[in-house]
């Protein structure tokens, strides 16, 4: 008797991801929402990549709609990288690309403003995923509160990042502070 079977990954196909592995994307929130929930699926067979989805929700109304958005600083590939938004802002879209030199991604993250409203409260999350080349998850734990950023690590032996997702809730009023 002869069995043949194939394996696959343990990610679920269902799964909305927004990139191919070893592939570059671009994902904005529709305009008025920011990102709320971030998942990824590590393949070490396929150049050591992930891939990625993401899930964005409506603002409070309190905070009114974006002023301005653009696009914060980029991270070189194979290297730490810490991001805040500029200006107050809260991330609403992600873009990157990937590098098959070192195995790794480029990371830029889309943020928007809100009047001048201001964080406060703010916090950075465990690492997710809690060990390399595990699935992540970063559901935000709370209504009203944001991802601002992260801080990121690089294995280079395992090929693989770890995230600290930078949270904060944001004033109901304005005020005068910049990157508060």
């Amino acid at each position: 008797l002869l069995f043949t079977f194939t394996l696959t990954p343990n990610y679920i196909y269902e799964e909305p991801w927004v990139n191919l592995l070893r592939q570059g994307f671009n994902f904005q929130c529709p305009h008025g929402e920011v990102l709320v929930a971030i998942r990824s699926y590590f393949s070490e067979k396929e150049g050591s990549d992930r891939l990625w989805t993401f899930e964005c929700q409506r603002t409070p109304y309190g905070l009114g709609e974006p002023t301005e958005c653009w696009w914060d600083d980029i991270n070189r590939a194979g290297m730490e990288w810490s991001s805040t938004c500029s200006n107050n802002g809260l991330v609403a879209g992600v873009q990157s690309q990937y590098f098959d030199a070192v195995l790794d991604r480029e990371w830029q993250f889309y943020c928007c403003r809100y009047s001048r409203r201001c964080p406060y409260s703010c916090w950075k999350t465990q690492d997710i995923p809690e060990y390399y080349r595990e699935e992540g998850e970063l559901v935000i734990p709370s209504y009203g509160y944001f991802i601002r950023g992260a801080q990121t690590t690089f294995s280079g032996v395992l090929r693989d990042r770890q995230w600290k997702y930078i949270l904060c809730r944001m004033t109901e009023f304005d005020c005068d502070f910049e990157n508060f």
